[in-house]
């Protein structure tokens, strides 16, 4: 109270004039609090501002756009391809394509909606409804969807490239169909396990999106929700590594040991191939191992009641992985707009002739040479 005497109406518009009863201070006190508690909490509500809606739908036209210049180009090198093995590559390319668009689309006209509309307020983060179900079941099913194609893609070349007789009997377009199919099947199955109390969905910070439960009251179900989620993620991504480790290693080494005069024409699309999974692989492990280790963290933390005075910190950690996350469906197609046979010849012939002009100027090239030496190393990429 003695603090509070220093102040007077015209220094605060929340404190009425001061009488000579202690009655008139603690009124005064109230109606000071009272504010102040207004004043918290208007400041803890969401404001959405112009820009922020700007960015949003920026992004979303983005995303849309990319999204449909892949499918285009994947549908058309789709028509033209008749050798097996880039067709089922394609079919899963494809595929990815269109999940990712329609991933995009659904959570961000949400995540859109709930910002125009002012965000939940954090009193009302732990009352799931409808909307926020959907939008937290959407998130992990197309999160999961293209990682695991991701892994599903890097396999199947894995296994063309080291054994393409077993591969040419294995792999069909059925079959492929087949996982396909299984891979959204399971992703599904995983994003519906809160409707059997096997989880939760809440409102994340700031209140604009959804996700799994992991930051405030989590219990064990939760804990293991995120482990199964952030586990099979991860796991998708160690064993596209893997894979398209394999693979590169064995063309290096096939490239190494061919004789001079022999070339594979078959062998271009295999490096196109690769070059594309690979920028799969980087995209995703970019965009999507923050969120995936963060949950982790964050789930763990709040479970043994270690998370304390680090709460905003975690919160700030998963709204930088969700942010993250949701780019990866804008960078996916630009794998395939970028990294083409045609773009990558043309970066390939660039490359080449900085290097024999540096060759000339050092000596290291006979001008006679080279140009022949060139036309083949084009025509064998």
């Amino acid at each position: 109270m003695l603090a509070l005497s220093h102040y007077n109406s015209s220094a605060s518009p929340l404190l009425p004039q001061f009488s000579n009863d202690s009655t008139g201070k603690v009124e005064t006190i109230r109606v000071a609090v009272e504010g102040l508690s207004q004043q918290w909490g208007n400041h803890t509500s969401v404001h959405p501002t112009t820009t922020g809606v700007i960015v949003v739908v920026l992004s979303m036209t983005l995303g849309i756009i990319s999204n449909i210049v892949a499918l285009f180009i994947l549908a058309n090198a789709y028509s033209l391809q008749r050798r097996r093995t880039k067709a089922t590559f394609l079919l899963f390319a494809t595929s990815l394509v269109v999940t990712d668009f329609v991933g995009h689309v659904i959570p961000g006209a949400l995540v859109l909606r709930l910002y125009l509309s002012g965000g939940v307020h954090p009193e009302d983060f732990d009352a799931s409804d409808r909307m926020c179900q959907f939008l937290g079941g959407s998130m992990v099913f197309f999160g999961l969807c293209p990682l695991f194609m991701g892994s599903a893609m890097a396999a199947e070349r894995c296994l063309g490239v080291t054994k393409p007789l077993l591969h040419s009997s294995l792999v069909t377009k059925t079959r492929t169909k087949v996982c396909l199919s299984f891979i959204w099947l399971a992703a599904l199955c995983v994003a519906m396990l809160p409707c059997f109390q096997l989880g939760s969905y809440t409102y994340q910070d700031p209140g604009t999106w959804c996700f799994i439960n992991v930051l405030s009251d989590t219990e064990e179900v939760d804990v293991a929700f995120v482990v199964l989620f952030s586990g099979l993620g991860l796991t998708s991504l160690a064993v596209a590594l893997v894979c398209n480790t394999i693979s590169g290693l064995t063309l290096v080494l096939a490239r190494l040991r061919r004789k001079p005069g022999s070339h594979h024409s078959a062998k271009s699309h295999d490096i196109e191939m690769m070059v594309q999974l690979v920028g799969i692989m980087v995209t995703s492990c970019i965009c999507w191992s923050p969120l995936l280790i963060f949950g982790l963290m964050s789930v763990i933390r709040s479970y043994t009641g270690s998370i304390g005075e680090d709460l905003s910190n975690y919160k700030t950690l998963m709204v930088m992985g969700v942010r993250l996350a949701t780019w990866n469906q804008i960078l996916d197609p630009w794998v395939y707009i970028l990294l083409r046979r045609t773009v990558l010849r043309k970066i390939y012939l660039i490359a080449k002739c900085q290097v024999g002009l540096r060759g000339n100027i050092l000596g290291r090239w006979e001008p006679t040479s080279f140009p022949s030496s060139e036309k083949k190393d084009v025509s064998q990429f």
